[in-house]
């Protein structure tokens, strides 16, 4: 099994990184092959809206660090995106990569049943860490964005989400959080049904 784990914090040790990479250390454990991307430590630019992909590549018409992250989702069995929610949405990093995303879409998309470039059958975890304590706070984010990766043929996603953690590191004391990255590895490298 293949594992790609994207980092959206730009901080090294947040929240968010922690538990990506319990989840990352149990699936190692397991066998798993995982790679992981700080997507604050690449260099890369949010989609142009140049419709290249969609009218004479098959692939993101950038050539930055982020060409060779999309090419590893092409190839992953897992893909793993940890981000905080910084003023109700995603990182600024997470959400230029998840803009990239759209080369995945085939040119006739909105009218295709079977959009996307990617194999089926992909897995989708997301984790997902806010300062905000309030659980109804931002739990848009999940829905919205695990129904973007349904269009590119992933399977329905795992979500990990911890609230009222703000500074780094607080995470550590939410104990069911750090279990439910490693019992979500485990489900996912054992194949288990949601």
């Amino acid at each position: 099994m293949k594992i790609l784990c994207l980092l959206g914090s730009p901080r090294p040790k947040g929240n968010s990184s922690i538990l990506a990479h319990r989840f990352c250390e149990t699936a190692k454990g397991l066998g798993a092959k995982v790679r992981i991307f700080s997507l604050n430590k690449l260099e890369y630019r949010g989609c142009q809206a140049c419709l290249a992909c969609k009218k004479k590549l098959e692939s993101c018409a950038l050539n930055d660090d982020l060409a060779r992250v999309l090419e590893e989702v092409r190839t992953c069995d897992v893909l793993v995106l940890a981000t905080p929610i910084y003023y109700g949405e995603v990182s600024s990093q997470m959400k230029a990569f998840i803009d990239r995303t759209f080369s995945f879409l085939k040119p006739d998309y909105v009218s295709n049943p079977r959009p996307s470039r990617l194999d089926p059958g992909k897995r989708l975890v997301f984790i997902i860490t806010q300062g905000q304590p309030d659980e109804l706070q931002f739990d848009d984010v999940f829905p919205r964005y695990d129904a973007f990766f349904r269009w590119y043929g992933f399977e329905a996603g795992e979500l990990i989400r911890v609230c009222g953690v703000m500074d780094p590191g607080d995470v550590e004391a939410h104990r069911e959080a750090l279990e439910l990255a490693e019992a979500t590895a485990r489900k996912v490298c054992s194949g288990g049904e949601r």
